[in-house]
């Protein structure tokens, strides 16, 4: 089972993949708490459309996915913060037309090809040490800020009303946890694709919280269960030929099945 990281590319696939598997449950917790899982489906689409710009300019795709989600972040927090458009019709609105500015900008760029194809979807192969180092550096950012804003995190995302009474300023906390979300997002396109790093996100978190622990414990076995996910996901895409995104998101559901109705009695 060893020989497997004798080649480069999975050597890197899976450091890549740990790094994914340990922040996209650490912020997915919050937003599932907060009723935000589908903003994590929202930058996934608006992060395509960075993927799109960046063939077009010629540069680390990642990075201008990065730039574009975070971008996005901002214009989603200020227009759900003015109560003008209700939440659901800002996130609507950023999936949609961000997707179909994507599908222009490659019909500029002469068409799909298949390097932009292992952005949605996901391809172990494509990973390089470029994209590494930056999932490295923007990973540990990632990690740097849930650690230092953990309390007002946990409390925006389970009372908002507590939390402004606690004196935290809220909207500035709820930009930096879509923030998180959208660098989560664009690192994890190599390995589970942007389609489907919302369900990486998400699917461990609520998994781990049908056996009802505390909050923290909640997190650590969420990313147990992200992290299983991710090895076994890769391991058949190497043996079995199997896609490594799609592998991982079906584990994870898997692993959903089987603590559902394992605590359905509670």
């Amino acid at each position: 089972m060893i020989d497997i990281f004798q080649y480069d590319f999975m050597q890197r696939a899976f450091f890549a993949g740990v790094i994914i598997s340990v922040i996209a449950p650490l912020i997915g917790i919050f937003l599932v708490v907060k009723r935000y899982s589908l903003i994590a489906d929202t930058l996934s689409h608006v992060s395509l459309l960075g993927v799109a710009g960046s063939i077009l300019l010629k540069i680390n795709p990642i990075f201008g996915a990065l730039i574009v989600s975070v971008l996005a972040s901002f214009g989603m927090e200020n227009l759900r913060g003015t109560k003008k458009l209700l939440g659901e019709s800002v996130l609507a609105l950023f999936l949609s037309g961000s997707l179909a500015i994507a599908l222009i900008l490659i019909g500029f760029a002469c068409g799909l090809n298949v390097n932009f194809f292992s952005y949605p979807f996901g391809s172990i192969i494509t990973v390089t040490v470029e994209d590494l180092k930056l999932m490295l550096v923007f990973g540990l950012i990632v990690l740097g800020m849930i650690f230092v804003n953990y309390r007002q995190l946990f409390l925006i995302s389970f009372d908002e009303e507590v939390a402004k009474a606690a004196g935290l300023l809220v909207k500035i906390y709820n930009l930096i946890l879509i923030i998180l979300a959208a660098i989560t997002v664009s690192l994890a396109m190599r390995v589970v694709g942007v389609l489907l790093v919302g369900a990486l996100m998400v699917i461990p978190v609520l998994s781990a919280m049908q056996y009802r622990l505390s909050f923290f414990k909640t997190q650590i076995l969420a990313v147990v269960f992200s992290l299983i996910a991710v090895i076994v996901g890769l391991y058949s895409s190497f043996y079995i030929n199997l896609p490594s995104g799609g592998t991982i998101v079906v584990v994870t559901l898997v692993f959903f099945i089987m603590s559902f109705l394992t605590n359905r009695s509670k």
